[in-house]
C-alpha cells in the first residue's frame, strides 16, 4: 500500500502560498497544491471564486468558534471532509458500504467521532 502514497507527484504535496483579501486585509495563506484544488472545485460548485469561498469559510468559523487559531489547518481538514462527504454520497447512491472503513469516513464527514475502522 505504501507504494500508492510514496509515488504521488510531488507537485500535489508541494506547498504554494496566496495571498488572499479577507474584509479588506490581505493575508497569506501556504497550503498544498492539491489543497488548493480541492478548493477550487469546492468553490466552482458553489459558484464562488476560490477566494469568495475562503473568505466564507473564514466568517463562518469566527461566527462559530470566535477566533481562528490555525485556518490553513482548519481548510485543510475542509477538504477532507469534503472528500469523505462525496465518498460517502458516491458510495450511498451506487449500492451500501461494504467496508467498515466507509461507514467510520461517513462518520467523520458527518462530524462525529469514532474508530475509523469500526462499524
Amino acid at each position: 500500500m505504501c507504494e500508492f502514497f510514496v509515488k504521488a507527484d510531488p507537485i500535489l504535496y508541494e506547498q504554494r502560498s496566496r495571498t488572499i483579501r479577507i474584509h479588506g486585509v490581505f493575508t497569506s495563506i501556504r497550503l498544498e497544491n492539491m489543497v488548493w484544488d480541492i478548493l477550487a472545485e469546492m468553490a466552482e460548485e458553489e459558484g464562488r471564486t476560490t477566494n469568495a469561498l475562503i473568505s466564507l469559510f473564514h466568517d463562518e468559523i469566527l461566527v462559530h468558534r470566535g477566533e481562528v487559531p490555525n485556518f490553513a489547518s482548519f481548510l485543510r481538514v475542509t477538504c477532507m471532509r469534503y472528500l469523505c462527504r462525496r465518498l460517502s454520497a458516491a458510495t450511498t447512491a451506487t449500492s451500501p458500504p461494504k467496508l467498515a472503513a466507509v461507514r467510520g469516513l461517513t462518520r467523520v464527514a458527518s462530524g462525529t467521532r469514532g474508530n475509523l475502522g469500526s462499524a
